[in-house]
């Protein structure tokens, strides 16, 4: 049995920090941990007694909450100082960025060196004065603060200088799309025209639920009507996932087949043969899948969930060869392994299905930021891409679907109950986290495409408030900047 103790100042670690922290080694994947606080520490025990990184979220002056990582530490007696720790974890994050990305042709700006600077020079008074409290906290805190200022330029500089070169090599745009799920309901004329302003593809959304309610019957009319829109204004079409979990996405008669695993894939098989027969002439990337790593609809093992995914993959592949076809992983730090059973890591569950050769030809990483549970932490630009990157090495292109919120109000038509853990969330700060991330998505090699998961928040949906139009079916800032990001940069 390994452990860990950290020491924090006063009113730093709140109880939901304290849920939400794990440990991880070299490969990122969440270890099962027991935390717990004892006066003024976070202690930290699992089964091994492994170097590793421990991950909290942290709220850090003018960047609000975000979630942070030490660098690799090994078990010992006496207390990690935590601020410390996270401070030195975030400036090797951030050098080891800057010195990969200078290797690469990336010129890094003069500010973004000058901010590391004094982000240096306030964690080496930090560590000299581990036995000063309020002293070592604040320049902890300050280090934290520059390091993330300077993470921010440099995730922009790499983004502009990378998307002003591929814009020159490629005069009519970048090939990958930027579009949005169209929901179970017709769009109205003005949100029609918003969309086709902004974005250059479409994903029909295909729920089981609404198209086969009972089963063998089946409902057309509203897909029909989406790819026939989509078509005649040619839009990149996806469409799916064709398989999911959730309750909200499976036929209620699906019940009657819980604990006969060979029933579910047979019914299965026979609406993705049905649905991709009908729209293959037309659909260009298949979600076949999406959510199975974390899935808890039926009664289904790890492994079924697997056989279940490949299933889908091998019929759609059968049926639409020509067509790309994806399967999506949410949660996609995996911090769900830290207190759960779990055999399998999202990356190793993707790993799985690549190595299978059932013709996958892409990943979907599905980012719902801010949200928890079910949802991913905030984390700052630089993590983010780091991780993604991380993904990109099981050697399959990259597909990313999103969710923000712009409120942590109530949200009566939000089916996941689910806290918003953005500090400050407003449509402001929605728009912000497009300006600085969806530009850092489409500037990686790997990335092909992007998917904004809601459109709208006046229809039932899964996270609250994560719609780029609101309520009362007024476009959020948030639509504006993806239009401008895809008129700048893609087709």
């Amino acid at each position: 049995m390994g452990s860990m103790r950290f020491v924090f100042p006063p009113g730093t670690v709140s109880s939901d920090s304290v849920e939400q922290a794990y440990l991880a080694g070299y490969d990122r994947i969440p270890w099962r941990v027991r935390v717990q606080v004892v006066d003024n520490e976070v202690r930290v025990e699992r089964e091994n007694c492994d170097s590793g990184n421990l991950y909290i979220p942290w709220n850090v002056n003018g960047h609000g909450r975000v979630t942070l990582a030490t660098a690799s530490l090994m078990d010992r007696q006496e207390p990690y100082c935590l601020p410390i720790e996270l401070a030195r974890g975030k400036l090797s994050q951030l050098r080891n960025q800057m010195a990969e990305w200078e290797l690469s042709g990336v010129e890094v700006p003069d500010r973004v060196r000058r901010l590391t600077a004094e982000a240096l020079k306030r964690f080496g008074e930090a560590t000299c004065r581990q036995q000063g409290g309020d002293v070592v906290a604040a320049a902890a805190a300050d280090t934290l603060r520059l390091a993330l200022d300077a993470g921010l330029v440099l995730a922009e500089a790499y983004s502009s200088q990378v998307l002003a070169a591929l814009r020159e090599e490629k005069s009519t745009g970048l090939d990958s799309f930027l579009g949005a799920g169209l929901g179970t309901t017709l769009l109205d004329e003005s949100t029609s025209s918003r969309f086709l302003d902004t974005f250059n593809a479409a994903c029909i959304p295909l729920v089981w639920r609404e198209i086969e309610s009972a089963q063998g019957c089946y409902y057309w009319d509203i897909a029909d009507r989406q790819a026939e829109w989509c078509r005649r204004h040619g839009l990149k079409i996806c469409a799916g996932p064709l398989l999911m979990l959730d309750p909200w996405q499976m036929p209620e008669w699906i019940s009657d087949f819980d604990g006969d695993f060979e029933g579910v894939v047979a019914c299965l098989s026979s609406f993705i043969q049905t649905v991709v027969g009908r729209y293959r002439e037309i659909v260009d990337v298949w979600i076949c899948a999406a959510r199975m790593n974390t899935a808890e609809g039926l009664s289904l093992t790890e492994h079924e969930r697997i056989r279940l995914t490949a299933r889908a993959v091998e019929v759609t592949q059968a049926m639409a060869p020509d067509a790309e076809r994806l399967v999506s992983f949410d949660q996609p730090w995996g911090e769900y392994l830290s207190r759960g059973a779990a055999d399998f890591s999202p990356l190793h569950f993707a790993d799985a299905l690549v190595r299978a050769r059932l013709g996958l030809t892409g990943l979907a990483i599905e980012l719902n930021v801010g949200y928890h549970p079910d949802g991913s932490p905030p984390r700052d630009p630089i993590d983010t891409g780091r991780h993604l990157d991380y993904w990109s090495m099981l050697g399959a292109p990259i597909y990313l679907t999103l969710t923000v919120p712009s409120s942590n109000s109530n949200d009566p038509l939000a089916r996941r109950h689910t806290s918003v853990q953005i500090s400050d969330c407003t449509l402001s700060s929605q728009t912000s986290w497009v300006d600085r991330y969806v530009p850092l998505f489409l500037a990686k090699p790997y990335v092909r495409g992007v998917l904004w998961n809601q459109l709208r928040d006046s229809e039932p949906h899964d996270f609250a408030h994560g719609g780029l139009f609101d309520s009362r079916r007024k476009p959020k800032a948030a639509l504006e900047r993806l239009g401008e990001v895809r008129r700048a940069h893609l087709r």
